[in-house]
């Protein structure tokens, strides 16, 4: 089953400065958080604030081509996590045309976004992430289990609203 997501922040990782988002539930209180680039996470932060550039950013000019040929996007969705990475897909349709694509959830977050289409998560994944079966801290030493034990307390109210 499909959780419907909203983005509940932007954050930066202290330790390494690699930006995170945040996804949260709208029907209940669970998160997650996934660690994407600086230019996907500028790109995700100028859509959720309506920014637009003189020149088209990738995802921009990505949209742009879809528009020309009367593409939605029905939804996007993280389906996987394997080995420390999620993965996702996002869902086109064109008149009675359906089909999806293999992307990385930076990418799919930025479509989603300039589409304001619905961002849906697997149940499967987020049992991974709550039971740390997968994602869990690959760092054992007591700095990297500290650190994921923070990362566990961590709730969107604890992250400003999509700063970076």
């Amino acid at each position: 089953m499909l959780q419907r997501m909203r983005i509940a922040g932007l954050t930066l990782d202290p330790d390494s400065n690699t930006p995170i988002v945040i996804l949260k539930s709208i029907e209940d209180d669970r998160t997650l958080n996934i660690w994407i680039g600086l230019m996907e996470a500028t790109s995700i932060a100028a859509a959720l604030q309506n920014i637009s550039f003189e020149r088209p950013m990738t995802h921009d000019l990505f949209k742009n081509f879809l528009d020309l040929h009367h593409f939605q996007i029905a939804m996007v969705e993280v389906c996987d996590l394997q080995d420390n990475t999620f993965y996702s897909r996002i869902h086109f349709s064109q008149g009675e045309k359906r089909f999806s694509m293999d992307a990385r959830p930076s990418d799919a977050i930025a479509m989603a976004l300039r589409f304001q289409s619905p961002i849906c998560v697997d149940d499967s994944v987020l049992e991974k992430v709550k039971s740390g079966t997968e994602g869990e801290a690959a760092d054992k030493s007591e700095d990297g289990e500290k650190w994921a034990e923070y990362l566990k307390k961590l709730s969107a109210d604890d992250f400003g609203k999509y700063k970076i």
